[in-house]
């Protein structure tokens, strides 16, 4: 009998704000629910978008990935079911803001997500194989800070939102360079799992040129499914639900199923190599 898939660990990472990364987290993670993956979903970002976009109340969030970083609580512990099946999330609090000063002075401070993932892992073998995860997405937050090292260090792969605007490839050199100096120092084998283009206004000609010029830069690393403008995306966290829940006919929900496909398809070829 063959081995059960490994939980594989996608780190959403982006140090600019505002180009849908979480966005992309929490309805990426619907789609690959939605195709029979189990997904949890890890709120690294003090803002705690995700957490609510998946409506989780503020009010119920006792305890949260800060708990999980400060080596107090299991992953496990501050798992919490979404409205979606097969989709859990870890959340997270304002509390995150002060874990950098916190774990400063200690020797794992990159890699306490990290061992947190492998005694997770070592839960999970315990368990039947249908009832395992098979996928985790980390939401970073919007910098390069020791949430998105931590992140980086205990994920398999990196996958880059990018909004298609016009400084859209001088922030990602700048994350490329982070990405391989977390390579070289905590995890050689992280790579870069692809980058999707999101926000696509095809009304707008400076937008098609940042597509092309992405996609010459990055070459077949840029995911084929771009992520266009639309308005029920936007809406759809306002009421706690992924789009994929609150409009799944929508032109963004189709991108995000398409999304999924592409990223189910990278990883059989992952494997496969």
């Amino acid at each position: 009998m063959a081995a059960p898939p490994e939980l594989r660990i996608l780190v959403l990472a982006n140090q600019k704000g505002g180009v849908g990364k979480t966005t992309t987290a929490i309805n990426l993670g619907t789609a690959l629910s939605a195709i029979g993956e189990r997904v949890l979903l890890v709120d690294i970002d003090p803002q705690g978008n995700a957490s609510t976009g998946l409506g989780v109340d503020r009010k119920s969030r006792k305890i949260s990935t800060y708990d999980v970083l400060m080596g107090e609580k299991s992953l496990s512990e501050v798992l919490q079911p979404s409205a979606v099946p097969g989709l859990s999330i870890a959340p997270s609090t304002l509390d995150l803001l002060g874990v950098e000063l916190e774990i400063a002075a200690r020797k794992d401070r990159a890699t306490r997500l990290k061992s947190a993932f492998a005694r997770f892992a070592q839960e999970e073998a315990g368990r039947p194989e249908g009832e395992r995860f098979t996928y985790a997405l980390i939401d970073c937050p919007p910098s390069l800070n020791l949430l998105t090292m931590n992140a980086m260090a205990a994920g398999h792969a990196v996958l880059v939102p990018l909004q298609c605007e016009f400084f859209a490839l001088e922030g990602l050199s700048q994350l490329l360079a982070t990405v391989d100096q977390v390579r070289a120092a905590l995890n050689p084998g992280l790579a870069i799992h692809g980058v999707v283009l999101t926000m696509f206004d095809a009304r707008n000609s400076l937008a098609s040129q940042v597509v092309a010029d992405v996609r010459g830069f990055m070459g077949d690393k840029v995911y084929d499914t771009v992520i266009p403008r639309n308005v029920r995306v936007t809406e759809a966290p306002s009421h706690g639900k992924p789009v994929l829940l609150y409009d799944l006919k929508c032109a963004g929900s189709q991108a995000y199923l398409r999304l999924a496909s592409e990223v189910i398809r990278r990883e059989r070829l992952y494997r496969a190599a």
